[in-house]
């Protein structure tokens, strides 16, 4: 008893040129949505930043203090 072969048939999608809504509602009224995560959030972004941007200032000092420090 051998296996019978059966012929697969293939199915294509494609969005029509005329029709090419795929996602409508991501741009949509993106502005409010934007400033809603912003301010919903920003004790969070500002605990994440203020010590990352605090640390490359203080290198930046540091290394400019460097640099001054070994002038003749």
């Amino acid at each position: 008893m051998g296996k019978v072969p059966i012929r697969m048939k293939a199915v294509v999608y494609s969005l029509s040129p005329f029709q090419q809504k795929v996602m409508p509602g991501l741009w949509k009224d993106i502005t409010t949505k934007l400033h809603h995560k912003v301010t919903e959030n920003w004790i969070s972004a500002g605990l994440l930043l203020g010590p990352v941007v605090g640390t490359y200032q203080y290198a930046m000092w540091y290394k400019e203090q460097e640099k001054l420090s070994h002038r003749y």
